[in-house]
């Protein structure tokens, strides 16, 4: 005998349920799957957003930190800025000091017994010139050389011993030229009366070219290779008169 389902088919249950059709489930489930992706990105962009304002947040500490650090520092900072300008300032100092007392030593060493000085002036740059009646006399070859000079006046016995001086003179360690403003030899008239004078005034005349074979001579020795700081007296000086220094003594035996 045949069982027969008396049941309406939309109501059965089971293997003998019939398959419902239409697009209304796909639609369903389309929708399902698009909320479902939604919430995904949704969740995931909220995550990176809390990342990033971790990150953002840790930035600005680490900065703060830093700042804070670099503040605490800044004194070491301008302690050794000013350190090093200080010495700077030293180094530049010592390199611009120039040894006089070295000059005066091997003056006093190569200074021949037959030539005597009557003044000398030793001067850093043209514009420090003491003057007078000694220093004027080399005023354009001292106006020539920018750096530390030597202005010497005096006498020696005869021309031949001004020229041999001269040479005597660029034996001085750091000497780059030296110039004969002028070397003059006395009359004999002159020099028997300045003779007589001086012995009755005590030897206080000017000129002290007491025989006629006297020669009386200007000479500034200078040391242009020393360094020295540029200043307004250094750069007024006149480089091309430093020519004149190398003309020769005057009078007859030169």
């Amino acid at each position: 005998m045949r069982p027969v389902n008396l049941i309406p088919a939309e109501d059965r249950r089971g293997d003998q349920a019939p398959l419902r059709t239409g697009p209304l489930a796909y639609i369903v489930v389309g929708g399902l799957v698009a909320v479902l992706a939604g919430v995904t990105m949704l969740v995931l962009t909220g995550n990176q957003i809390s990342e990033r304002k971790a990150e953002v947040a840790e930035l600005t500490r680490e900065d703060e930190a830093e700042a804070a650090k670099a503040s605490r520092l800044a004194a070491y900072t301008q302690f050794r800025e000013m350190s090093e300008q200080r010495v700077a300032t030293v180094q530049s100092l010592a390199d611009s000091r120039f040894d006089w007392e070295r000059v005066m030593r091997e003056l006093a060493l190569i200074l021949p017994s037959d030539v005597w000085l009557v003044t000398m002036d030793a001067t850093a740059s043209p514009g420090a010139s003491a003057g007078g009646e000694g220093g004027g006399g080399g005023g354009g070859l001292r106006a020539a050389a920018p750096g530390p000079a030597l202005e010497l006046n005096g006498c020696a016995a005869g021309q031949v011993s001004v020229a041999r001086f001269v040479t005597s003179l660029k034996d001085i360690d750091g000497v780059t030229r030296v110039g004969v403003e002028s070397s003059e030899l006395g009359d004999k008239e002159s020099g028997a009366g300045a003779s007589a004078g001086g012995e009755e005034s005590g030897g206080s005349g000017d000129d002290c070219r007491t025989r006629s074979f006297i020669a009386k001579f200007q000479i500034v020795v200078a040391f242009d290779a020393a360094p020295i700081p540029v200043t307004a007296s250094t750069e007024e000086a006149v480089p091309v008169a430093a020519a004149e220094g190398e003309e020769a003594p005057e009078g007859e035996d030169g």
